[in-house]
């Protein structure tokens, strides 16, 4: 018989039929621990919280966390600059990349939570 505590794994939330802003995702970047880490691609929000010593304060991908950063994923651009929802300046070959990180995070990695609103989408395709 174990003495120790059973630890559950994580879980992230289900997935939220409701959008969020782009304010409530801003908040959502590691610097408040009771706050999930939130990153979005393609107006597609995932829940990264488990792996926040990558995506938190201080990690290696924190540049992607709160915000959409669509075009710096197609870039594989960990440059400020390129951590923005407007991807439309990417050629054919970073398109397919961007679609490839989307496939990753959605079946790979992380859990869908929800999409940006409609408002906060900065795209044109």
């Amino acid at each position: 018989m174990s003495t120790h505590p059973s630890v559950s794994p994580y879980r992230p939330a289900s997935p939220r039929d409701d959008p969020i802003s782009l304010d409530y995702l801003s908040r959502c970047d590691g610097t408040d621990a009771t706050m999930p880490i939130y990153v979005a691609i393609k107006g597609i929000v995932f829940d990264v919280t488990r792996k926040s010593a990558l995506y938190g304060p201080g990690g290696s991908y924190h540049i992607f966390a709160g915000k959409d950063a669509s075009k710096a994923f197609g870039k594989s651009s960990l440059k400020e600059e390129d951590a923005i929802a407007d991807y439309s300046s990417l050629n054919e070959s970073e398109l397919r990349i961007l679609d490839d990180w989307v496939t990753f995070f959605s079946k790979v990695c992380y859990s869908v939570q929800m999409h940006l609103a409609n408002e906060s989408r900065n795209t044109t395709l």
